[in-house]
């Protein structure tokens, strides 16, 4: 890998890193936002958002953390798919769960799920 790729790496989990401790630190500051949009048949919404929430935050922590990169790519990739769901939620019963956003914008945000974790999964420093 030459220089250019390792510091954009960097810079990738930096951002990443950020964003995930940022928003699982929201699941904890503003949790009626995340609860809404857990699916009604998943069962305690409350107790899932804090789980997912202190994911997000050990997650982003993980990725600054050499030793535990490994882990918190995999966590985290996971954790987006685990999510997912919740943003079908958001887009389907966009009256109940949608926030007042845009259908459009719901919509949009489905396939930058993957993107996300292909994101995550590219943090990886190359041999």
């Amino acid at each position: 890998m030459n220089g250019y790729e390792s510091q954009m790496r960097r810079l990738l989990r930096l951002l990443l890193a950020t964003g995930f401790i940022a928003a699982g630190v929201l699941h904890f500051v503003r949790p009626r936002a995340f609860v809404r949009i857990v699916p009604e048949w998943l069962p305690a919404p409350e107790r899932l958002v804090a789980i997912s929430g202190l994911a997000e935050v050990l997650g982003g922590v993980g990725l600054l953390v050499p030793a535990t990169r490994p882990v918190a790519r995999f966590g985290l990739a996971s954790l987006l798919v685990a999510v997912f769901p919740a943003n079908v939620e958001m887009l389907v019963h966009r009256d109940r769960a949608g926030g007042g956003l845009p259908p459009w914008l719901l919509a949009a945000r489905l396939p930058v799920q993957p993107l996300l974790v292909a994101a995550v999964l590219a943090t990886k420093e190359e041999a």
